[in-house]
């Protein structure tokens, strides 16, 4: 996404970023196969690290987007009342050229499971950067 954003000059008026609902790779960098799809498919080298989804992302972030309904799930659960759950969706909600509803867990399909997934997620967030554009929630 930041790659789009940064692409179409708008990183300015979006701030991306990632987390996960289990705490197992904390402040680990990206997976190493994912990031040789990311650069075999995009010229990209990911440079994210793992943090824990918490409850603060609620009021620090105006979208919510959940790989799987396991994470949706998970999420929805630390949202708990005291925050606006209506800011949850699945990734794949924005996805223009793939029906699937989840993300796939690329971790034991391969090279070319992490491919599709980098294919999958570019066609999610270029969904979901038009939908922001298309909505007025940024300016395109």
């Amino acid at each position: 996404m930041n790659h789009l954003l940064k692409a179409r000059g708008l990183e300015d008026q979006v701030i991306c970023d990632s987390a996960g609902t289990s705490g197992y790779h904390l402040d680990a960098k990206t997976d190493r196969r994912m990031n040789a799809a990311a650069q075999r498919k995009l010229g990209l080298t990911l440079t994210g690290r793992s943090r824990k989804f918490e409850p603060i992302d609620f009021d620090d972030f105006d979208l919510i987007l959940a790989m799987d309904q396991d994470n949706f799930e998970q999420m929805y659960y630390v949202g708990s009342l005291n925050h606006d759950r209506s800011k949850l969706h699945l990734m794949c909600e924005f996805c223009t050229r793939h029906d699937l509803k989840e993300v796939p867990d690329p971790y034991y399909g391969g090279e070319k499971g992490f491919d599709f997934v980098i294919d999958l997620l570019m066609d999610a967030c270029e969904g979901l950067l038009d939908h922001l554009i298309e909505t007025g929630k940024i300016r395109g």
